[in-house]
């Protein structure tokens, strides 16, 4: 039995989002699939965390215990982590990026020696998939430089130890209409229950 952390930082509805779309797919097929595996759902936009300020900053360097250290021993007791986020402004919604300073938690998701840093998820199996929607097309030249969302969140990833990550991605969302548009959210959607299977 493993368990899954789905993470949603969306404001819309699951009607309204192609990211949620798509991520809801995932999550049903996932659990059918996976009938004794226990997913976790973290909808941020109701767990409305804060952003770090200066005691938070030193609680965490002196390893002080305070309440959100719950985030990172959360993400760090999962064995799958999902996150449904839509690209906004070239990244994410910057509720994720709150999310992820308080699981950036030395000592729980990573550490410090004299050799640098490392990552405390490393060698346990652990997976991570990225699921969005893009109005734009980012998937050649020069676009694709400026596509941060994923960067940060696979080089974050790869800081903790997780290399395992894939995304699933439906694209030129603001651009298509129509029968153009539906297809292209089938396809992704298609393409997140894929990736659901082999999760």
């Amino acid at each position: 039995m493993k368990s899954v952390l789905y993470i949603k930082a969306n404001p819309k509805s699951d009607e309204d989002s192609i990211t949620f779309q798509m991520s809801q797919r995932f999550i049903e097929t996932y659990q059918r699939a996976n009938p004794d595996d226990v997913i976790t759902t973290l909808d941020l936009y109701k767990e409305n965390p804060r952003f770090l300020n200066a005691n938070d900053l030193n609680n965490m360097v002196s390893e002080a215990q305070f309440d959100v250290r719950q985030y990172a021993k959360q993400f760090a007791q999962h064995d799958r982590i999902v996150f449904a986020a839509p690209m906004w402004n070239l990244s994410f919604p910057s509720i994720l990026k709150a999310y992820l300073d308080y699981v950036a938690f030395q000592g729980i998701t990573f550490k410090y020696t004299q050799n640098g840093s490392v990552g405390l998820l490393a060698g346990q199996g652990k997976k991570v998939l990225y699921l969005v929607a893009r109005g734009g097309s980012y998937t050649d030249e020069p676009m694709k430089s400026m596509e941060l969302g994923e960067r940060y969140l696979r080089t974050l990833m790869a800081f903790f130890g997780i290399d395992d990550f894939t995304t699933v991605s439906c694209e030129m969302t603001n651009v298509l209409q129509g029968e153009e548009l539906n297809n292209a959210v089938a396809e992704a959607v298609n393409a997140a229950v894929t990736a659901a299977k082999i999760f």
